[in-house]
């Protein structure tokens, strides 16, 4: 049972780092290109209310795979496997202060409006400056966690140095 847990636990922190993954690169190849037309009058309703939402889901996701990663950590403990789960549990914590000190500022200043077209494409020029930075993160968590995973199959013979 304790094993088939583990297996679960492992599971479930790569789905948390694929929705990362996902989110991230799905904001940059499909809604922040049109960030240009984003106006005072329209940008609201298709920036702020999606991002709380992202907020509030992606909060409660990011303490389960602290959780999660430092469970990992400690299975492999003695185990040269336990430097994936660091570097995951590394960019998340990396991720999350970014997050929380730079970027969520900006999602305060777009949540109480902003009236100067100037000032908007400012704000959303940063916070895509920001994101970027974040992918940097989300993506090395999503590579760490498929190393972490294909460290348990053996590398083929004809792929070894002789």
């Amino acid at each position: 049972m304790k094993n088939v847990l583990l297996k679960i636990n492992k599971s479930f922190l790569f789905a948390c780092v694929s929705m990362y993954f996902g989110t991230g690169w799905s904001l940059v190849f499909f809604s922040l290109p049109s960030a240009d037309s984003l106006t005072p009058e329209n940008y609201y309703e298709q920036f702020v209310p999606p991002i709380n939402r992202a907020t509030d889901f992606f909060t409660v996701m990011t303490i389960l795979m602290f959780l999660s990663a430092i469970i990992i950590i400690i299975e492999e403990w003695k185990s040269f496997r336990k430097w994936y789960p660091i570097g995951i549990l590394t960019a998340v914590i990396a991720a999350t202060i970014l997050t929380s000190v730079f970027i969520f500022p900006y999602n305060e200043q777009l949540a109480a409006g902003i009236t100067n077209q100037g000032e908007l494409q400012q704000i959303l020029s940063t916070w895509q400056d920001l994101h970027l930075v974040r992918m940097f993160f989300w993506t090395g968590e999503w590579v760490l966690m498929l190393l972490y995973f294909l460290s348990y199959f053996p590398t083929p013979r004809s792929l070894t140095y002789k």
